[in-house]
Parts: C-alpha cells; sequence; structure tokens
C-alpha cells in the first residue's frame, strides 16, 4: 500500500503542471490591429488618423497605444504619441499642439486627429497596440497618407455677392447706354429726312437742269435780285414810254 501511494504522489504533482501546458495557449490569443492602408487629405484639414484593435483581454492599466511617424523622404519612425490610462499627445516638435485623442480603448478605437495638415506631414503612420497578456499576433498597423495642396473653391456667397456688386450694375448701365444710341440714331435718320421748303441740297440744281428742268429753283438771293430787276425795268419801261397826246400837250 505504501507503494502505491508513493507511485500516486508524484503523479498529483505534475499533473496540474502539464494541464496548464495544454490550456496556457487558450488564455493568450493574438492582439489584431487594424487602421486604412491610404488617406489623402488638402492642406489645412484635420485629418483622422483611424486605428480599431480586437483583443479577448479586456483593457487594463497595462495596455499602451504608440503612434509613429515616418518622413515620406525616408528614415527611422519616431514616436510621437502614447497613451497608457491617459493621452500623452507630442509637446515639442513636428505635430506639438496638433494632435488630439479620439480612441476609446473600451471600445477598440485607439484613433487620433492630426489638426491643420501640411505637405510636410506626408509619410506613413503607424499604430501600435498592446494588451498584455495579449501580446502575439501583428499588434502593428500602416497608413500612407498624402497631403495635397488645397484647390481654392468657390462659394455660393462669394458668388451672389460678385453678381449683386458688380455683374448687375454693368449689365443695368450698358442697357442705358445701347437705348440712348439708339434714341439719338433715331433722332438723326428723323432730322434728315425732314427739309424747308427753301433748303436746296448740295447739287440739285444741276440734277435738275440735266434732267430737262428750264427752271432754275429760287433761293433768297434769287428772289431779292428778282425784286431789284423789277423795280429798275419798271423806272425803265416809265421813262421810254411815250406819253398821250392829251398829256403831252398839257405839259407845255
Amino acid at each position: 500500500m505504501r507503494l502505491h501511494g508513493h507511485r500516486n504522489g508524484p503523479l498529483k504533482d505534475v499533473l496540474p503542471f502539464h494541464l496548464f501546458f495544454f490550456l496556457a495557449p487558450s488564455l493568450v490569443s493574438p492582439i489584431t490591429v487594424s487602421s486604412p492602408a491610404e488617406l489623402q487629405a488638402s492642406a489645412g484639414d484635420t485629418v483622422t488618423l483611424s486605428c480599431t484593435f480586437t483583443s479577448t483581454s479586456r483593457p487594463t492599466s497595462k495596455m499602451t497605444i504608440d503612434w509613429s511617424y515616418r518622413p515620406q523622404a525616408g528614415g527611422p519612425p519616431q514616436t510621437f504619441f502614447h497613451f497608457s490610462s491617459r493621452a500623452f499627445p507630442p509637446l515639442e516638435g513636428q505635430f506639438s499642439g496638433r494632435v488630439q485623442w479620439r480612441g476609446s480603448p473600451a471600445k477598440g478605437e485607439a484613433s487620433i486627429a492630426l489638426i491643420n495638415s501640411t505637405l510636410n506631414d506626408n509619410g506613413t503612420y503607424t499604430c501600435s497596440v498592446r494588451n498584455p497578456p495579449d501580446v502575439h499576433g501583428n499588434p502593428n498597423s500602416h497608413t500612407v497618407l498624402t497631403v495635397m495642396p488645397k484647390i481654392p473653391s468657390v462659394r455660393f456667397s462669394d458668388v451672389a455677392v460678385l453678381l449683386f456688386f458688380v455683374l448687375i450694375p454693368s449689365t443695368i448701365i450698358t442697357l442705358i447706354l445701347i437705348g440712348q444710341m439708339l434714341f439719338t440714331e433715331r433722332e438723326r435718320s428723323q432730322s434728315k429726312g425732314y427739309r424747308s421748303p427753301i433748303e436746296v441740297a448740295e447739287g440739285e440744281e444741276y440734277d435738275n437742269y440735266r434732267a430737262g428742268n428750264p427752271f432754275k429753283a429760287a433761293t433768297c438771293c434769287d428772289l431779292a435780285l428778282t425784286d431789284s430787276e423789277s423795280e429798275f425795268d419798271y423806272s425803265h419801261m416809265k421813262q421810254n414810254t411815250p406819253a398821250p397826246e392829251g398829256y403831252a400837250e398839257s405839259q407845255f
């Protein structure tokens, strides 16, 4: 009986160790981190660098989240944001005062926001999540950010102001000027169509003569000469006309 007990004693000590060895892999699961592969933004925009993770363990105070940046020109990545129970945004460097924490570890969110993006922010951003004991798998995810120059856009209010203060007044002025020109032209045409009876157009006498009209149109000067010549003829005829016989005798 002592021999049997001696044999079962070591088995009792070894059994818990074997059970822990076979059950340990089921207690530790790989963590998965994901983020968009590429992002595009315009200069001056606020860019949300999205990062989500899945873990079988509940987030604790040991959980850490890090964001690192590698410039587009190349070089080693530099960590600029850290989270451990609370957010630690960068206090100096390129991203100082421009990073906001948008994450919620209880919901599997580890996102941040980059304020007032510039062309110098082009590069690769890496999100790293550690949540012990889930430390295996792929705890990193990368996003390539491309910031482009901002294209000026015309707002509706700008177009309305332009129409009201520039185009509409200029259109009204143009219509007024066109109306004045048409009215002046019409007056000129009417004045040319009306002629006084005593007016003679240049070359009209010659045209009348060529047309076989023997009579010459009377002008003001012609009327004056006609009156003077008539008086002269009358006086001359009076002198040359012989007086009646009775009238001559009474003279003597």
